[in-house]
């Protein structure tokens, strides 16, 4: 089995984030950037399949030189390869545009990817990519096995869980539980080191057109004033969340 493993290029979140250009682009000074989470469980589930089924692993990341190390830290937690498509990702369908020609030239059986990213939270791309290559789909995937050519999966619903059963080629949506957080992996010195040995090509884009374009980025605004009641004035308490809260 082959599998593509999708890994978003994202900022910590743990940084701070600013914006220049007059609020138009994203300032990445300073900014410590990480595999996106919820590819991070996806990259964990094809690492069980890679010594369960003896899958082959291969990430993918659409974006510039930047990314380079991400992708190596996938390497080294134990992806066979790594494939770079060098354009700067602009938008969902520019990127499941480019997602979709790696999947075919390399006929995959299953694309994990992350429900969403953290960083723009757009969670179009997976989606994108199955209409786009024809295969089966499956999102808020919380749980997954494969079985030769056939797939069972679990997803999270309105309201409660819903397995589903389908077939290969399959993308999924992948999201925390698909793996249990204490079996994320850290990479060691061994993955590091034959990290370095392992191949990472660089390809070039299709040349995907950009549907949507970011105008302006703007922060939350800052919350306001905390009001201290003391714990035995209730009247005041009634009156701050009736007059000024005006919540009740």
């Amino acid at each position: 089995m082959k599998i593509l493993v999708c890994i978003s290029h994202v900022p910590d979140t743990t940084s701070k984030i600013n914006f220049t250009e007059n609020d138009t682009k994203f300032d990445t000074n300073g900014v410590q950037f990480v595999i996106n989470p919820n590819d991070e469980f996806g990259l964990t589930r094809a690492m069980w399949f890679k010594e369960k089924q003896g899958a082959n692993v291969t990430v993918v990341n659409v974006g510039g030189p930047e990314t380079e190390p991400t992708l190596r830290k996938a390497l080294a937690i134990g992806a066979d390869a790594a494939i770079r498509v060098n354009a700067d990702a602009k938008d969902g369908f520019q990127v499941a545009k480019e997602l979709a020609n790696v999947m075919k030239e390399g006929g995959y059986d299953l694309v994990i990817a992350g429900r969403e990213s953290i960083d723009y939270n757009g969670g179009m791309v997976p989606g994108m990519l199955a209409a786009l290559t024809g295969a089966n789909f499956v999102t808020n995937c919380i749980q997954l096995e494969v079985d030769g050519s056939n797939a069972t999966a679990m997803r999270e619903i309105d309201g409660g869980k819903e397995t589903v059963a389908t077939s290969l080629p399959l993308v999924i949506g992948g999201q925390k539980g698909l793996v249990e957080e204490s079996d994320l992996r850290i990479p060691n010195m061994r993955g590091i080191m034959m990290a370095r040995q392992k191949p990472l090509s660089v390809t070039e884009p299709v040349g995907a057109a950009t549907e949507t374009n970011s105008i302006k980025f703007e922060k939350p605004a800052p919350k306001g004033a905390v009001t201290l009641v003391e714990p035995d004035n209730i009247d005041e308490l009634v009156n701050l969340l009736h007059n000024e809260a005006k919540v009740i």
